[in-house]
């Protein structure tokens, strides 16, 4: 299990494929060139940003903390939404004309396609950067058969990997927008909790829920899964946090928090890959 104080983690700048300049806190990270890697970074951009519309092939889930992202007809991110991108489906374009602030999740998705590394994507990156240049979310490439554009994340997956990038069929059609504030709170088991379920998402249960817990309140803390502690203090297996944390529980483990202070967090459940690699071996 890992415990990160938000504050801790240094805000990097720095300049991003798609446009813009991003600041960023890399909160939490996987473990690369699994199928179950991700990164979970708080992301502010300073002012415009556009991005055309595209996929990936791993998913993504964002939640917006301040300002206002335009996606276009799949809908706009208010302070307080949080969306799930699920891998081989479309989104976009996006905009925003102001600052914002994001908890961004970018994981490997249930087709097992994976994600790349923070620096492998950077290491990329500067190499394409040698012959061809980035520009609004569109990677142009020069050589001897003219100029040739591609989405930039696509020409950058494609440079770490050697091979050309295939993206897994869509579950679904379009993004997924969730009104947090729309949900009402559950009461738990245990006195004191409650929780807000707002999805579960393809055969490999990627889950999003939020919980609160009242101080001297006992929380039990699913694994498998991330944790932003949005407010509050107490422990989790005897490890002290205060204010904005991280928390990472791995497959296997158990936790539990204990509130010291009202407590509330978001769960950010990833996909249980192994249980479907499983049961595809089981039935051959």
């Amino acid at each position: 299990m890992r415990i990160v104080p938000v504050e801790s983690v240094p805000l990097i700048e720095r300049q991003h494929v798609r446009e813009g300049i991003f600041r960023s806190r890399t909160l939490l990270t996987g473990t690369p060139g699994t199928p179950d890697n991700f990164t979970l970074q708080l992301v502010s951009l300073p002012g415009a940003y556009n991005s055309p519309r595209h996929r990936h092939n791993f998913d993504q889930v964002r939640w917006q903390i301040e300002g206002d992202f335009d996606f276009s007809h799949d809908g706009v991110m208010h302070a307080g939404t949080i969306a799930y991108f699920p891998e081989g489906t479309r989104y976009g374009p996006t905009s925003s004309s102001a600052a914002t602030t994001q908890l961004v999740l970018q994981c490997g998705g249930a087709s097992g396609s994976g994600y790349i590394s923070a620096e492998e994507y950077e290491a990329a990156r500067v190499e394409l950067s040698k012959s061809g240049s980035f520009a609004g979310g569109v990677y142009t490439r020069t050589g001897s058969e003219g100029r040739r554009n591609q989405d930039a994340y696509e020409a950058v997956w494609e440079q770490v990997n050697g091979r050309p990038l295939e993206y897994p069929a869509p579950r679904y059609g379009r993004p997924v927008f969730m009104e947090t504030d729309h949900f009402e709170w559950v009461p738990q088991n245990g006195p004191g909790t409650a929780r807000k379920l707002l999805g579960m998402f393809s055969e490999r249960g990627t889950r999003l829920a939020m919980f609160r817990a009242t101080a001297g309140a006992m929380l039990p803390l699913e694994d498998q899964a991330l944790y932003f502690i949005r407010a509050g203090s107490g422990s989790i297996n005897g490890k002290a946090f205060t204010g904005e944390t991280v928390v990472h529980v791995e497959a296997g483990e158990a936790a539990t928090l204990e509130a010291r202070s009202d407590t509330e967090l978001l769960q950010l459940g990833l996909p249980r890959l192994e249980v479907g690699r499983q049961k595809k071996e089981g039935g051959r």
